[in-house]
């Protein structure tokens, strides 16, 4: 073999290694990051056959229970049920919860899997629907946009 062709064999070889081996590790270094989102019913039944490895990062989204909220007067910690259609799911946090957050709001909450339903959260994320204004704007419009009333004189010119 020429000398030259076997030096760019050489070249092309290593770069195709060197890409390879890139690649793997991006593949690696995204799946450790990778969470999974569940609902209460599929953590504890499980979601397309399969249910969670104790250990596991995953999110998971839900109303929180009415009357579950427990709050340890000595530090930050709390813990709440989360339901959805099916069974209730135990969550432990231990930090500053979002001004959102209440009992039958939605949020989401991300951690590590205790045991089969219980979820130690390091981040809790609360929701609001697509309706949510903030009190000031709402008040703004109220004003500026007051609603439309006509006298009967104007509705029964507007008709002719």
């Amino acid at each position: 073999m020429n000398p030259r062709r076997k030096k760019r064999l050489t070249m092309i070889l290593a770069m195709v290694i060197g890409l390879g081996a890139t690649t793997g590790l991006i593949l690696y270094a995204l799946s450790q990051n990778m969470d999974l989102f569940y609902t209460p019913t599929e953590l504890v039944n499980g979601k397309n056959g399969k249910t969670p490895e104790i250990g596991q990062r995953l999110r998971i989204g839900g109303m929180v229970t009415v009357g579950s909220v427990s709050r340890d007067p000595n530090s930050l910690k709390v813990s709440f049920l989360l339901h959805d259609v099916g069974p209730e799911v135990k969550v432990e946090y231990e930090g500053i919860l979002p001004d959102l957050f209440r009992e039958g709001q939605g949020i989401v909450a991300q951690g590590i899997l205790k045991d089969a339903t219980t979820v130690e959260a390091f981040e809790v994320l609360a929701k609001h629907d697509e309706n949510y204004m903030p009190a000031e704007i709402a008040e703004a419009m109220q004003k500026s946009h007051a609603p439309l009333t006509y006298t009967s004189e104007q509705q029964q010119g507007s008709l002719q």
